[in-house]
């Protein structure tokens, strides 16, 4: 049996010489209303030629449903779909150029993988002979050669959804489309082929919008991340600019991990653990009224004290780092520090908590609940 390494070797090898397909996506002012909901709402989104974006969000922000509007599986109330410059709002689904993975696999159980992946070029017109030879390419750049004449169920969930990105594949879309292609396979395998994924949608250069709930997924795959809340963009990014510098507090909570700590203002900057520290942005981004500062755990730094007003109330063990829980001031703030240094800070364990943030995101105070 092919190991793995062999298998991922083989197909960023397979993809190196494909050719670049992608198309340029404009989303424009996107509404679209079921019933009292309004699943877009206003959205707007333009994507460059064979960038990979993904729309990441709560369930129910509208992400699913700004894909299936791309698709064409879902009318616009109002707005414009625009691919390489051509309004598709009266262009259906299967003449949009576009391959679409699901996260049910979505393959026919009576078909051999190979004709799984040629029903897209059967429905075209294709000829057996081509199809045949299409399939055939398909599959070995996803390092299925050898599975061809096997059915759906005789094949593991991981290969399952690289036959069903074979199959989107094999038409050629200039569009490709992923709704949550990760979310049914275990933490392995997705890890995989989610690697796969990235390395073929680069050397392939397609235009790919990725639907995830997963903020891992987002980050280490996307150029660009539009995250999302109530059918409108609170942010697109890089990820790491998302993740270091949230535009909102929506994002800055959403995204990673952040403690919200009561802060006052103190002429344009704020006051945190006795520390006055700047506010990102500026006294301009202060918000009048109470405020919460949103800090990262890295934000922070722990020091063991016998007099300090902290206390260590849990702790965490992620491998290199370990993530402390520490109670100050009737607020628990999050801190991360390396697991060799973590051994002195036992839970019950008085420290000082520092800031080394430059700056810090504000936001108006959270009412309590």
């Amino acid at each position: 049996m092919m190991s793995v390494a062999t298998q991922r070797a083989d197909f960023t090898t397979a993809v190196a010489d494909s050719p670049s397909t992608g198309a340029p996506v404009v989303l424009d002012n996107l509404v679209r209303q079921f019933g009292a909901t309004r699943a877009l709402d206003g959205f707007s989104l333009s994507i460059d030629p064979g960038e990979f974006v993904a729309l990441l969000g709560p369930s129910g922000c509208g992400k699913t449903t700004a894909l299936r509007v791309l698709a064409g599986f879902e009318l616009l109330d109002s707005g414009r779909v625009l691919v390489d410059g051509k309004d598709l709002a009266d262009t259906p689904a299967q003449k949009r150029d576009m391959g679409m993975v699901f996260q049910s696999y979505s393959l026919f159980p009576n078909m051999t993988v190979r004709d799984n992946v040629a029903f897209g070029l059967r429905l075209r017109g294709h000829r057996s002979s081509q199809r045949r030879e299409r399939a055939t390419e398909l599959l070995d750049l996803v390092g299925l050669s050898g599975h061809v004449s096997k059915f759906p169920h005789q094949l593991s969930g991981g290969q399952q959804q690289r036959v069903a990105l074979a199959r989107a594949l094999a038409i050629e879309p200039r569009v490709l489309l992923l709704d949550e292609p990760l979310s049914a396979l275990d933490a392995k395998v997705r890890a995989e082929l989610r690697d796969q994924i990235r390395a073929l949608q680069q050397r392939l250069a397609i235009t790919t919008v990725f639907v995830t709930h997963d903020q891992e997924e987002a980050l280490s795959m996307a150029d660009r991340v539009c995250v999302m809340s109530n059918g409108r963009v609170e942010q697109v990014a890089s990820p790491s600019v998302l993740y270091q510098r949230p535009a909102t507090a929506f994002v800055a909570e959403f995204v990673g991990t952040s403690s919200r700590v009561n802060v006052d203002n103190a002429d344009g900057k704020v006051r945190l653990f006795s520390q006055v520290v700047e506010v990102r942005g500026g006294a301009a981004a202060i918000p009048s009224g109470p405020l919460d500062a949103l800090l990262r755990p890295e934000d922070l730094e722990v020091r063991e004290s016998p007099d300090g007003l902290g206390i260590v109330t849990h702790r965490f063990f992620f491998g290199a780092t370990t993530r402390l829980q520490v109670g100050i001031g009737g607020v628990t703030v999050k801190i991360d520090v390396r697991s060799s240094a973590a051994a002195s800070f036992e839970i019950g364990t008085r420290v000082d908590v520092l800031v080394h943030a430059r700056d810090v995101l504000v936001t108006e105070r959270r009412p309590a609940r």
